[in-house]
């Protein structure tokens, strides 16, 4: 068991990057209704694709560029079962098979001529792609808790922010920001603080913490989701390539679990797929038409700060970053990712490496 220092370290390498690219593994791309008559243009990890529906309801994930003469295939048409290219009139499967070339008989569609494709899984009413293409995947997408369980109401939401993604994971589980950034909605400054404990645990695919002896939140969102107060149980998480969790239990009746998914669209832009579920002592539906606009104003006031956080490091040509004890999870986030991009990260959730340390709430 290690313990967490408190002195300040400042990173001392100017134009520092804590951007990855982790082609293994699964992101969302798009909500399920996205995808309707005609392919779409889309990004991942500064990589042009094309998505679309073939008529069999099957969802496919090709690189926007015809193997013929470049011309990018979310220009074309959805036939069928098949992509077809404007340029020519070449058509793809969802697999990448080239299925028709125009002029020419079945015998000479080579190999050069199929499309690359990207494995796709589609579920929950999203659509997964796989970040490397013409592989079997390993592993499976990550499955949003809570959303189908009865006696819980999901509310999904999608947003684009200005940020890398270890500083959008960074914030999304950062609790000191919370009463200065979301003052009055989340937490409070204007409450007295006391010190908890936090036990941090890291695994070969994970970093989770929790927050030992701590309030239900002040502000707003407090008196929402726990009117009669009650015990806390609050454990944050990040889960590789790109899950954020934030679980809380309050009382006997309440638990929210904020989900969020992201995908890298460029280095410095990431989309955040989220899932906001929640049990409480009402019914879900009475409290949807205030928790909507509260959560939306919550991340909206992230996104903000991330792109003012962005244009910044973009300035000074680089990050630089002085942390300490109370930046929980952030060190631990960008160790995962940078593991998992060269390709040592471990799905074991035996003996994992604890941290302890104490922070003021």
């Amino acid at each position: 068991m290690s313990t967490a220092t408190s002195n300040p370290t400042r990173s001392s390498t100017k134009g520092h990057s804590s951007v990855v690219h982790i082609e293994d593994d699964w992101y969302i791309i798009c909500r399920s209704g996205y995808l309707t008559g005609k392919p779409r243009s889309i990004e991942l990890m500064g990589t042009p694709l094309v998505i679309f529906r073939a008529k069999n309801g099957q969802a496919g994930a090709l690189l926007d560029r015809c193997p013929h003469r470049n011309a990018p295939l979310s220009l074309g048409t959805v036939r069928g079962d098949v992509l077809q290219c404007a340029y020519h009139g070449w058509r793809f499967d969802v697999s990448g098979t080239c299925r028709y070339v125009a002029g020419a008989g079945s015998d000479h569609i080579m190999k050069a001529c199929h499309a690359t494709a990207y494995p796709v899984r589609e579920q929950q009413g999203f659509v997964w792609v796989f970040g490397t293409p013409r592989v079997e995947p390993d592993r499976e997408p990550f499955l949003f808790p809570f959303v189908s369980e009865p006696g819980y109401t999901t509310v999904c939401r999608e947003l684009q922010v200005e940020a890398s993604l270890h500083a959008v994971a960074e914030n999304a589980l950062d609790v000191p920001h919370t009463a200065y950034l979301h003052g009055g909605l989340f937490r409070s400054t204007n409450k007295q603080t006391r010190e908890i404990e936090v036990v941090i645990s890291r695994y070969g695919d994970r970093v989770e913490a929790e927050y030992v002896g701590e309030s239900a939140p002040t502000g707003l969102a407090g008196r929402i989701l726990a009117p009669r107060g009650g015990p806390v149980s609050h454990v944050d998480r990040f889960i590789l390539p790109s899950i954020t969790q934030v679980e809380y239990k309050i009382g006997s009746e309440t638990h929210l679990c904020v989900t969020v998914a992201l995908t890298p669209v460029y280095d410095f832009i990431t989309k955040l797929f989220a899932a906001v579920s929640f049990r409480l002592p009402i019914p879900g539906w009475m409290v949807v038409p205030v928790l909507r606009p509260l959560f939306l104003r919550i991340f909206e006031q992230d996104a903000e700060i991330l792109k003012r956080q962005t244009e910044t490091i973009k300035r000074f040509g680089g990050e630089q970053f002085a942390s300490t004890s109370a930046d929980i999870l952030g060190p631990h986030i960008y160790r995962l990712l940078k593991m998992a991009e060269r390709g040592e990260r471990s799905r074991s959730e035996k003996n994992p490496q604890i941290f302890k340390t104490q922070l003021l709430v």
